[in-house]
């Protein structure tokens, strides 16, 4: 073995170019598999990281995994299957004062049961229990994660038992979380726990007694032996008993089982589905480089074979050439496996840092464990074997006598289509795909980035702040918003100013059932629409540059003393009214029989996704439905960051301590846009790679050929072929592969594409800029793969060569 290796190495440091070609292809191939494999174990395979994960389940409603606080304590208390049930909520950040400057966090707030369900144990102090569960507002404690008691308290061991303020109240501190725990949901960190029955505490309101608003999540604990279907069956047992016990609110309520993690089947569906894409294209690059190293090392042992021949006919055994040629691509494919692996590893805990959306504690920890450093090693081994294999047959089932006459080991000019021609093909044409997704995902993140939203984010800046954070309540709310606003105004520069509760594709925003005005059940199959709703103050449209197309905007005026009014998009005006003439002085139901008039209609835009169905929307004054968590929407002809400044300045002179996060609302738009990126990205990445590995297959082939035909294309020489001929004869074969595969890609990548447009907004795969860029870029990467290949065809010197023979 120690002689093989020592002949292997030789060998490839004899040939440089060739060693370092060939260790780089097999390192972006393996490099991209280890990458890809680590996010798919830690999104799909890797459970939560509690004890016993694999008995977790999220409890879903429709497919969705949000339940009534009400609906929770039903199913906890009359199943037979779980262990125990546990509902969390994810709410936005809250002001925590610590005695020094405030700040914001983002906390889980959870059922008293939350860490005991789990089995987790504290790192210091202790958990709440379900014991310290005794109804609304009765445990005014908050569990520290590791990460924010090692920041915020610098470690501080003396922490429990000490009170800080949670927006403008008391808490006490209990517990610091162990280091590894970040909860259920595996892109969240949360940097607090708080008991849910803090919620009116916290928010200011108390939701959990409306069987109708369903916010929290429930995630339960199967007991032994139970099966998820055993499990669901009892669930829809409670399910019909709530139906006929609350119509109203749970009438026809399914419920389902779902693995834990990515919010049930709502993220995990599509993420399992995009990483086995993800994986599948992966895996296919890999398949080509090995057969680009398949290509390079037949070429190689073409160049060889008057070596192995004579060697054979000096009496060297077979076995002993074949094991010789097996651990020179063995090295190689170690060698580019450790390349590939480190490059990978660093990669991925740039990944696992990642904060995707600014103030948010969004992230995946996606750094390698053993399964990924395993999975490599045996990607590695395969790949050496299985490239290694391809020039193995050629040279062991040669002739030693023919190849030391005629210095080739096979017939000339074979027509039909070898193995490693079909994976050249397959290899361009997977290129094809990937440089046609690539483009058409470019295409239409630009086009996404100038497209109608129904709003204008350019020239525009939020201001978001929680004035329950301040301590603001009741009719101090839409009096500090209003001071708020008319300072906003007053800023030089600034044209429009206005509020929102939640900006239109943000992280934020409901739905509402509308019903018809003479409905009186309010049952949800009863409901005309499902609209999404927002509470806007005066001045919010011009601020947002949305178009009022109908009647009126909402007004000072328009209070809780008043009758109440909304405005309502063109989608919502033609399903509810007909028309949007017909819904101007028209009234609809909402809430379970509040009852509304339109007074004026607006455009229609995206309010949860880009690539959305066009979905009906309503917007209520905020004086007549206060709301204090807000964003402030300031439009100016300045630039943004003296306006954010100014802005800054101005709001804190009403109230220096109410917190606050100022943004351009382009870069808010990242939140909206993150799919699409990541998609255009990761797309982008593997469109790279193969067009990489394109060039290295086709100076594979290309190099082979000439190889293979150097003592024929010599003897043309010397009878008098021209240049066009020497050409056509050494490379027009590689040239045929290349056309055939990129005709076969680009025909998939048109139709694979369509796929894109569920997470690209306005992804069209048929742009014949799209189509003329991948035929282009095809055209230029078969070019430069033949240009050494050709140099070496056209630089033939027959009197040198058939000296030598």
């Amino acid at each position: 073995m120690l002689s093989d290796l020592k002949i292997a190495f030789r060998q490839l440091l004899k040939s440089p170019g060739f060693t370092l070609t060939a260790i780089a292809t097999l390192a972006l191939g393996i490099g991209a598999n280890a990458i890809v494999f680590s996010v798919l174990n830690a999104l799909v395979l890797r459970p939560v990281n509690v004890p016993n994960a694999q008995n977790l389940y999220s409890v879903q409603r429709f497919q969705w995994p949000s339940q009534s606080y009400l609906d929770y304590i039903d199913l906890r208390d009359r199943n037979r299957t779980f262990e125990g049930m546990i509902a969390t909520e994810i709410i936005g950040a809250v002001g925590v004062d610590t005695g020094g400057k405030p700040s914001t966090a983002w906390p889980y707030l959870t059922s008293g049961n939350y860490f005991d369900v789990l089995g987790i144990q504290p790192y210091l102090g202790r958990f709440f229990h379900a014991s310290d569960d005794k109804g609304l507002n009765s445990a005014p404690y908050v569990v520290l994660s590791y990460a924010y008691w090692n920041g915020r308290f610098q470690g501080d061991r003396g922490v429990v038992g000490r009170q800080v303020d949670i927006n403008k109240h008391p808490f006490t501190i209990i517990g610091v979380a162990p280091h590894s725990f970040r909860g259920t949901e595996l892109f969240f960190a949360p940097a607090l726990w708080i008991p849910l029955v803090e919620e009116p505490t916290i928010q200011g309101s108390n939701d959990l007694q409306y069987r109708g608003n369903h916010s929290p999540w429930l995630v339960g604990r199967l007991k032994p032996g139970v099966t998820p279907v055993q499990a669901t069956a009892d669930l829809n047992a409670i399910g019909a008993w709530l139906s006929k016990t609350y119509p109203s609110d749970d009438e026809g309520i399914k419920f389902s089982l779902a693995r834990p993690g990515l919010v049930g089947d709502f993220l995990g569906g599509p993420a399992r589905a995009f990483m086995a894409g993800m994986m599948l294209l992966a895996g296919l690059i890999l398949l080509a480089a090995c057969a680009n190293l398949g290509s390079l090392f037949a070429a190689r042992a073409a160049d060889r074979a008057k070596e192995v021949a004579m060697r054979l006919a000096l009496g060297s055994r077979r076995r002993v050439i074949l094991r010789q040629l097996l651990t020179e691509a063995v090295v190689v494919s170690i060698a580019g496996g450790i390349i590939g692996l480190i490059g990978g590893v660093v990669i991925l805990h740039g990944l696992s840092t990642w904060q995707p959306i600014p103030d948010v504690p969004i992230n995946v920890p996606v750094n390698p464990d053993i399964r990924t450093y395993g999975v490599a090693l045996l990607l590695a081994l395969a790949s050496g074997l299985f490239f290694g294999i391809v020039p193995v047959g050629q040279v062991m089932r040669a002739d030693p006598w023919q190849v030391i006459r005629t210095g080739t080991v096979g017939a000339h000019g074979s027509k039909r289509f070898a193995l490693r021609d079909l994976l050249l093909v397959a290899q361009i044409a997977i290129c094809a795909v990937l440089v046609t997704s690539s483009l058409v995902a470019v295409r239409g993140l630009v086009r996404s980035l100038h497209s109608n939203f129904g709003f204008e984010p350019k020239n525009a800046i939020l201001a978001e702040t929680d004035l329950h954070m301040g301590g603001y309540a009741d009719d101090a709310v839409p009096q500090m918003q209003r001071r708020m606003i008319d300072q906003a105004k007053s800023i030089p520069g600034v044209t429009a100013a206005g509020m929102i509760s939640q900006v239109p594709l943000g992280l934020g925003g409901g739905d509402s059932y509308v019903y018809a005005d003479t409905t009186t059940d309010y049952r949800p199959t009863n409901y005309i629409a499902d609209a999404m709703d927002y509470n806007i103050s005066p001045g919010y449209l011009t601020a947002a540059g949305t178009r009022l197309l109908e009647g009126r905007d909402v007004t000072f005026n328009d209070d809780k003393k008043s009758p109440t009014v909304a405005l309502v998009n063109r989608k919502f005006a033609v399903k509810v009214f007909g028309s949007v003439d017909k819904a101007i002085g028209g009234h609809f139901k909402f809430w379970g029989g509040n009852r509304a008039e339109v007074v004026g209609v607006v455009e229609d835009g995206r309010y949860r996704t880009l690539t959305e169905d066009q979905q009906p929307a309503m917007f209520f004054p905020l004086q007549q439905h206060h709301s204090s968590d807000i964003f402030l929407v300031v439009r100016s002809n300045r630039d943004p960051a003296e306006i954010a400044h100014g802005l800054e300045r101005s709001i804190h002179g009403l109230d220096s301590s109410l917190p606050l996060s100022i943004r351009t609302w382009t870069e808010q738009m990242d939140t909206a846009l993150f799919a699409a990126r990541v998609a255009t990205v990761a797309l982008g990445v593997l469109g790279l790679l193969g067009a990489m590995l394109a060039v290295t297959g086709v100076f594979g082939m290309a190099s082979y050929a000439v190889s293979k035909r150097l003592r024929e294309l010599g003897i043309r020489v010397a009878l008098g072929a021209s240049q066009r001929e020497i050409l056509r004869t050494s490379l027009g074969r590689a040239f045929r592969l290349l056309a055939i595969g990129s005709i076969a890609g680009v025909a998939l990548g048109v139709m694979g594409t369509r796929v894109l447009s569920y997470i690209v907004y306005q992804a069209t795969p048929k742009d014949p800029l799209v189509l003329g860029g991948v035929t282009l870029t095809m055209l230029l990467l078969g070019m430069l793969a033949s240009w050494i290949p050709a140099r070496r065809a056209l630089a033939v010197d027959p009197l040198i060569l058939l000296r030598d023979e």
